[in-house]
């Protein structure tokens, strides 16, 4: 078999391949990436399968293509309503004979889709679990003929993983009612101890494991520390993203409503999207997302898992995520058509506070509360670290990346690091002569010698760190003591929030051992941004880098593509991604046999659309 650039693995229409055929003819794709043809392959055969390959890495057409060419029904088991429509419609699209049964469909219609599987006239039918392990279901699937099954988002089997879904557990019946039916388990986040608990859960000890990189290189990560985060997000939009859709991760619902009014006060189209909305809201808040150019959805993490939207720009946290495994699926929403994106998060002293007290508080079983620590500890450790974000990532994920890759912002811009002994002595000292009982604000007007009213009433203005670390400013303590909590040295009493000292503080109090600490940058600046634009200039210019006929022309394929899909009801991206768009620019095909060649273009959306946007080409290139 012939292998192309970056793994691809070639094809063409004349092969004698069914796969490649259905890849062809179908999809419109020319090469296979990365694993694919060997897992498609290995399912075709009748075997199971735990594939785990990043967001935007082909994760779907390993169960798509074989759903195509084994005989009998393919069934998904989707956790989300928005994500089985938004991937029937795209099916659909396509030529696919594809449905979905959730709480959405009502009696009617699922009964006539429970027919369709019987009969043999669906080729995908998208499920999720509560539906599926019903009896109705299950006497269903019974008396039809079934492909395959398809378990999507496997991390949520898992409570070790961070979307753990109980109603996932059932599914092991599977397995156990059809033992002949291959199984595909499919995530983009698991970390060793979470793989393990997917093959436990869902029977897959004898399953092939596929396990691609987990590196997205066309994202650029970047970490910064708060100072008026609001200001920060804002200057990042207007100097990165002025026009591009994104989304913006915020903990509580109410600082997701308050940011989404305040960015649409500064200008921005956004929406928030939470838990506390009604369904019907939410609906609304996330067709929106995923039909405008340039929406920001202001999020908690109720948004997002299974968003299919290609063009997402960016994605900004202003509180921390749960996990690394949380941060890597949520960040890994932005770019999944593979053109530069950022992922931007906003980090400070209460972030820190917060995770030490989450640790603190717990009352789960000493070895689950064991794993969470492990998982705060590395996340606390990635905000911290001065090394390549890319390497510490995905060396959390058990893959080394041999360089530092250059396109993070501890490798863009020199991670300063300075002897931190002194200073940290004296940190800790003010922590221990003021009774473990205060917090940072305090501690910190101590060591500066600023007598307030709480100083001299507690008297701490005649202790011997009083005023030690007057040279020092306010930003550079509260960097300190960050640090000295993420590192473990300073925990925080869950009901006073005073700091206290840990027993790994003791040698670096007594100066037995020496301390390394980042040096914390300025405040980025609107200034300070621009000048790092060109770095990823194309981040900010999503729809087309090009410039004149070719921009034109663009933008009127846009213009075409947008009516079509509002026409329809569906996201502009499920009638061609810009990518392909992009393509028509550049080939400006004339007649139907070269639109064929274009990247997605298969059989299905060549019938449907090929004479429409050849009669635009051909009138601009007049």
């Amino acid at each position: 078999m012939p292998v192309g650039l970056a793994g691809e693995t070639t094809v063409g229409p004349g092969e004698d391949d069914p796969a490649r055929a259905v890849l062809h003819s179908v999809f419109g794709f020319h090469a296979f990436r990365g694993p694919q043809a060997e897992i498609i392959a290995h399912v075709l055969e009748g075997g199971d399968a735990l594939v785990l390959m990043p967001t935007g890495g082909g994760k779907s057409l390993c169960y798509q293509v074989p759903a195509l060419v084994r005989p009998g029904v393919a069934v998904v088991v989707s956790p989300l309503i928005a994500l089985m429509r938004d991937q029937v419609e795209a099916l659909r699209q396509l030529g696919v004979r594809a449905a979905y049964l959730n709480s959405t469909v009502e009696w009617r219609e699922a009964e006539a889709i429970e027919q369709a599987v019987a009969a043999g006239a669906l080729d995908l039918l998208y499920v999720a679990p509560e539906r599926l392990v019903t009896p109705r279901c299950l006497d269903l699937f019974d008396r039809s003929r079934l492909a395959l099954f398809a378990l999507d988002e496997a991390h949520c089997v898992s409570q070790w993983g961070h979307d753990f879904r109980p109603e996932y557990l059932q599914l092991s019946l599977l397995h156990e009612r059809y033992p002949q039916v291959p199984r595909l388990a499919l995530t983009a986040t698991a970390d060793h101890r979470t793989r393990a608990d997917i093959i436990r859960q869902l029977r897959l000890e004898q399953a092939r494991i596929f396990i691609t990189s987990f590196d997205r290189p066309n994202i650029t990560y970047r970490v910064t520390v708060k100072d008026n985060p609001r200001q920060q997000l804002l200057h990042f939009l207007r100097d990165r993203h002025p026009r591009d859709a994104g989304i913006v991760y915020c903990m509580s619902r109410n600082k997701v409503d308050d940011t989404a009014a305040w960015l649409a006060a500064q200008g921005r189209d956004a929406l928030p999207y939470h838990a506390g909305l009604s369904s019907a809201t939410r609906q609304a808040h996330q067709d929106r997302f995923l039909r405008a150019d340039g929406l920001v959805m202001v999020a908690t993490i109720a948004f997002g898992m299974g968003i299919d939207k290609p063009d997402v720009r960016f994605v900004a946290h202003l509180d921390l995520p749960k996990s690394l495994e949380a941060y890597y699926q949520e960040t890994g929403r932005a770019g999944r058509d593979g053109a530069p994106a950022d992922a931007w998060m906003a980090y400070g002293m209460a972030d820190v506070v917060l995770v030490r007290q989450w640790l603190d508080a717990s009352a789960a079983p000493d070895a689950h509360k064991q794993a969470e620590r492990a998982k705060l500890e590395a996340l606390l450790g990635y905000c911290e670290t001065p090394r390549c974000r890319r390497q510490t990532l995905l060396g959390y994920f058990g893959e080394t990346l041999a360089e530092p890759c250059g396109n993070c912002d501890t490798c863009l811009d020199r991670v300063d690091m300075w002897d931190a002994s002194v200073a940290a002595q004296m940190a800790l000292a003010a922590i221990y002569r003021t009774g473990e009982r205060f917090g940072a604000g305090h501690l910190i007007d101590v060591l500066r010698g600023e007598a307030g009213e709480k100083v001299l009433r507690f008297g701490h203005d005649q202790i011997k760190t009083f005023g030690v670390g007057a040279e020092r400013s306010k930003r550079e303590w509260q960097g300190i003591y960050r640090q000295l909590i993420a590192l473990g040295l300073v925990s925080v009493d869950l009901e006073t929030h005073g700091f206290r000292l840990n027993d790994t503080a003791m040698p670096v109090m007594k100066g037995h051992k020496r301390l390394q600490l980042r040096r914390d940058p300025q405040a980025e600046t609107t200034r300070a941004l621009r000048g790092r634009r060109g770095r990823a200039e194309a981040s900010t210019l999503s729809a087309s880098p090009m410039a004149g006929d070719a921009a034109l022309l663009f933008e009127v394929l846009r213009g075409v593509r947008a009516e079509l899909a509002k026409e329809q009801g569906v996201p502009a991206y499920v009638i061609f991604h810009d990518s392909t768009l992009k393509e028509m620019v550049t080939k400006r095909p004339t007649d139907r046999a070269t639109f064929a060649t274009l990247t997605g273009v298969g059989s299905g959306k060549l019938e449907r659309y090929a004479d429409i946007f050849l009669t635009v080409i051909r009138s601009q290139s007049k």
